[in-house]
């Protein structure tokens, strides 16, 4: 399941089947909603506590304007799933998925512009800092940039075709991005360059571990996700990740930190797992 926490006790997540789920006591019960959709949803944001979109597979883009009770689906001229959102505020945000789609909107999501990312890797998720900078990565080692709020994106050089799954950048210099096989990409300088500090196989490895979802709740302490429910930590900005071993036996592909004492994974079956960060 993917999710999205807004605050310690607010949160939503999201999985097959169109489920959605919504807590208000910071996980202790989770309330099934309608979503008024059987595809799967693979990515969820509220930009405050009413306001959200959810998306998936087939071109699925729904919106609730209360808090998550009631669903609507926003239109769009697309059946390529959608994997990962951006949004900036209630107005404007972009949605990337299947076949190097980005899509952005001003208004909300009434109306959905498709944007030239000149590739047809899929991707699978995007960040906005401000309305100019943002970042979208994929498959086949896809990172893409843009200065200009999505006019133009650029393809930056990563040396190698690995599936990135997550992008987060700390600050406007800082950011990370991971992927298959223990990828970890970080960069100091808002992208230019990227250096490679893929996870080695250590003497109990038999396969490296799928990275899937990166978060930092501040310049210095990061987590990681990945398959087999696996946790990486970092608390010196990521130069060293520290194996947490595995804390669920399906792979996590959500994660959210809603303030720096406490997160939540998300993942395979169902699975929602919360995050202690004085582990």
């Amino acid at each position: 399941m993917a999710l999205y926490f807004r605050t310690p006790q607010l949160g939503w997540a999201v999985g097959a089947g169109g489920t959605i789920l919504k807590t208000s006591d910071g996980g202790k019960r989770w309330k099934k909603i309608v979503s008024g959709t059987t595809a799967t949803l693979s990515g969820i944001f509220f930009v405050n506590e009413t306001l959200g979109w959810a998306v998936g597979a087939n071109g699925t883009i729904r919106q609730s304007q209360d808090g998550g009770q009631t669903w609507h689906a926003q239109f769009v001229d697309t059946q390529v799933s959608f994997y990962g959102l951006s949004f900036l505020s209630p107005s404007e945000g972009w949605v990337v998925g299947g076949n190097g789609t980005i899509l952005h909107t001003t208004d909300g999501g009434a109306h959905w512009g498709d944007q030239a990312s000149k590739t047809n890797a899929a991707l699978y998720a995007v960040q906005f800092l401000t309305a100019q900078h943002g970042t979208a990565v994929g498959a086949v080692g896809t990172v893409l940039m843009t200065d200009n709020g999505g006019v133009t994106w650029t393809a930056q050089d990563m040396q190698g075709a690995v599936t990135l799954f997550d992008v987060y950048f700390s600050d406007a210099s800082t950011g990370w991005v991971v992927g298959n096989a223990g990828a970890i990409y970080q960069t100091t300088n808002g992208g230019n360059q990227w250096i490679d500090r893929t996870l080695p196989c250590t003497l109990t490895c038999t396969k490296l571990t799928d990275l899937l979802r990166v978060r930092f709740t501040d310049p210095q302490h990061g987590w990681i996700v990945g398959e087999r429910g696996m946790v990486y930590r970092t608390i010196d900005s990521g130069f060293t990740w520290i194996e947490q071993g595995a804390i669920a036996k399906a792979s996590l592909f959500g994660l959210s930190f809603p303030d720096g004492t406490q997160g939540w994974a998300g993942g395979e079956k169902g699975t929602i797992v919360r995050l202690s960060t004085n582990r």
